[in-house]
């Protein structure tokens, strides 16, 4: 299993290729039906080849009501032409897909009359050669960026506070992957805290990415799988992801159901910090509407209507509302104490009355 340490260290080598399986995508994408009705979809870090983002979109085009579909490709990629094999050389590509049908009588609509409608030159879909490397980042697409209505992708763990500025900044729709760690990025948490995002189904998951980078490690062997007749294709397994998106379902406003009552025996205070200690979710008291410190994990449960979110603690305070942070600090003590024990990551919540 890859630890956060190996995620790290595939960021600083800008090791960014894992590309997510068709089973985890379908999982998470099959709640927002109702938002991709009549709506351009972009997968900006996604070679048409090779994404299975790209697949799923391409085959329920019509399920999904799309108006388009638009993919543009990275020409560094170390995988290709293993989804859509048309090409056979590593340029950077965008493809656009303006309508899907049974093109070639097999009584299914999928990616072989993707491929079939594009190799034949149909009009309504396009495949074109980008003039630069397909970077999100370069000019010719950020202009694509522009004009869509969704991003849905897998974007490079390495720059992913580059990634979701970008969104944000040309106010675009977005469902993406991220690693636990970037929520507690001091540019990703106000996000978070502000209702700018939020996370979404399936959170804190572990998953198995297929990627062209080796892992050999001896204790992570049992979870990598390697093709004898393919020896470039790798799967690795990925603890702590959850999906990050700024589209608003129902499952986002229902409440946390609380049943447990307040009590200064169960729920201490900690020791640098006027706020009390809840370690599990499920045992936020129903009758206490002060300052609480939570686990992260209740990021998966947030409904803004119920709570608000205040800070979050993590041997500091991102927003200072600790009074005593510089005390904190000279004094080389924990604001995450209590009892004199050091609690973990936590969020800052306050019940809304």
């Amino acid at each position: 299993m890859w630890r956060n340490s190996d995620l790290r260290k595939a960021n600083k080598a800008k090791n960014d290729e894992f590309y997510t399986q068709l089973g985890d995508i379908e999982k998470e994408l099959r709640h927002y039906k109702v938002h991709f009705k009549n709506k351009v979809v972009y997968c900006n870090c996604d070679d048409p080849y090779e994404s299975n983002f790209f697949k799923y979109f391409a085959m329920n085009f019509n399920f999904l009501w799309l108006k388009k579909i638009i993919a543009t490709s990275y020409s560094s990629s170390p995988i290709a032409h293993t989804q859509l094999n048309i090409f056979w050389d590593k340029k950077s590509y965008k493809i656009e897909i303006n309508e899907v049908y049974d093109a070639n009588g097999d009584w299914a609509e999928d990616l072989a009359d993707v491929k079939y409608l594009l190799e034949s030159g149909k009009w309504k879909n396009k495949i074109s050669v980008l003039e630069w490397d397909g970077d999100f980042r370069s000019k010719e697409c950020i202009e694509i960026l522009k004009n869509v209505d969704i991003v849905v992708t897998n974007p490079p763990f390495s720059l992913f506070r580059e990634y979701i500025s970008q969104l944000l900044e040309y106010n675009k729709k977005f469902i993406i992957l991220s690693n636990m760690n970037a929520i507690s990025y001091k540019e990703i948490f106000p996000l978070l805290k502000n209702n700018k995002i939020w996370t979404w189904y399936w959170f804190n998951m572990s998953m198995v990415y297929k990627t062209a980078y080796p892992n050999l490690l001896e204790a992570n062997r049992k979870y990598v799988i390697w093709k004898w007749y393919n020896p470039d294709e790798w799967y690795v397994k990925v603890p702590a992801i959850c999906w990050l998106t700024n589209l608003d379902i129902k499952k986002r406003h229902e409440n946390l159901i609380l049943y447990k009552k307040y009590t200064p025996e169960e729920y201490p205070k900690f020791d640098n910090y006027e706020a009390i200690n809840v370690d599990k979710v499920s045992d936020i008291p129903e009758d206490y509407f002060e300052t609480m410190w939570v686990p992260i994990t209740f990021l998966d449960k947030f409904n803004p209507d119920q709570f608000e979110i205040l800070d979050w603690l993590h041997r500091y305070s991102l927003f200072d509302l600790c009074k005593t942070n510089e005390y904190i600090r000279e004094n080389r003590l924990e604001a995450t104490d209590v009892d004199g024990k050091s609690k973990y990551f936590r969020v800052i919540i306050r019940r809304k009355k």
